[in-house]
């Protein structure tokens, strides 16, 4: 039996090629997952034909059987945000024909195929969510044959058995739910070689389910409650007091003072951190600190909203590594919001200089104001 190339086009997925990669978070992770979908192969019903004809028999008719279920189990490791590899076990089913002859009898052969792969998955990230991938990797295939004879037909080697490795690749769209789960379809070609000598293609068209491990929907921001207004009973003339100490408001630091452009890294050395340090430090009193982290306008949305936030978790770490409670800071990113400058230069160059004072971090309850 010839499990020849497969007819059809694997365009189901074909703009995936033509999409162009937005920024996005560039976190490595594990994942694993499970596909099951439709397999396909194409039966050389002519070299079937020409192999009865030289053992003297003529075919009447063959029918075949060119569909099955495939699946595969998998697992992988995104590297960053473009690229992962990926490995499993896949199935893809069972194939077969039958021939009747002359002189009278029949002529039924049969293929299972199953093994392991390990591919390269390149990634083309569309929008936040939406994303197309491509394939490419080797598969370690088993293929097991079996052919049965009825009439004047006789088989000489009725179960062949063949292992071995052939090249694989494929399209495909993600689309995620949440950090946690997002749904696959693709299309994979598998070359494969039979037990008989011949090499051909099987096709699995398949959508499935993938879990990214540590993977969580985003929590909301906690904000502090609003302050309950006092009212004071009206006293006719007191006597003045000395005014109290000075109150901690608002201290906004240019991020070219903490992290390098598209950064949450902190530079060091940190002077202006560690006068917050010293201000909190001096002052027990004041609480509820909250870090605000913030990006210019440059790349995605998502990725804009992680940076901020690991840019007001890493300032709170400092300050922490010098012996603040941790319970007196809150961190929140705001991503984009909230520009100090609108910026319309055209060059990258430019426009990444002119935003320079978007990208800070906020410190509440200090008063000094620094940008650069």
């Amino acid at each position: 039996m010839k499990l020849a190339r497969a007819s059809g086009s694997l365009g189901l997925v074909a703009l995936a090629i033509i999409a162009s990669p937005l920024a996005m978070a560039d976190e490595s992770f594990w994942y694993g997952g499970a596909n099951v979908g439709r397999s396909s192969a194409t039966i050389d019903d002519q070299r079937i034909s020409n192999g009865l004809s030289t053992g003297g028999f003529t075919a009447n008719s063959i029918v075949n059987d060119d569909r099955s279920t495939g699946f595969k189990i998998f697992g992988g490791y995104q590297l960053n945000k473009n690229f992962a590899i990926e490995g499993g076990y896949f199935d893809l089913g069972k194939f077969g024909y039958t021939a009747t002859t002359v002189p009278a009898g029949t002529l039924s052969g049969n293929i299972k195929l199953k093994g392991l792969n390990l591919d390269l998955v390149g990634i083309l990230p569309i929008t936040d969510k939406f994303s197309a991938f491509g394939r490419a990797g080797l598969n370690y295939a088993q293929a097991k044959d079996s052919f049965n004879g009825t009439g004047a037909v006789l088989v000489t080697n009725p179960s062949p058995s063949k292992n071995d490795t052939n090249y694989k690749f494929g399209l495909g769209l993600q689309y995620a739910f949440t950090d946690a789960l997002a749904m696959r379809a693709e299309a994979e070609r598998y070359r494969i070689n039979d037990a008989v000598g011949n090499k051909g293609h099987i096709d699995l068209v398949s959508v499935g389910l993938i879990y990214r491990f540590g993977g969580k929907v985003q929590a909301p921001v906690a904000t502090a409650p609003a302050p309950v207004p006092q009212v004071v009973a009206e006293e006719p003339a007191p006597a003045p007091v000395p005014p109290p100490p000075p109150r901690f408001e608002k201290y906004t630091l240019s991020s070219t003072e903490l992290f390098a452009f598209d950064s949450a890294e902190l530079q060091m050395p940190q002077p202006k951190l560690d006068e917050i340090a010293n201000a909190l430090g001096s002052n027990s009193e004041i609480n509820n600190v909250v870090i605000t982290g913030y990006t210019d306008r440059i790349g995605s949305e998502k990725y804009n909203q992680k940076l901020s936030e690991r840019r007001a978790v890493a300032v709170k770490n400092y300050l922490t590594n010098k012996g603040i409670d941790s319970n007196r800071l809150k961190t929140e990113g705001r991503g984009k919001a909230n520009p100090i400058v609108v910026c319309t230069d055209k060059k990258l160059p430019a426009l990444i200089k002119c935003l320079e004072p978007n990208r800070r971090v906020e410190v509440e309850k200090i008063t000094i104001e620094r940008r650069v």
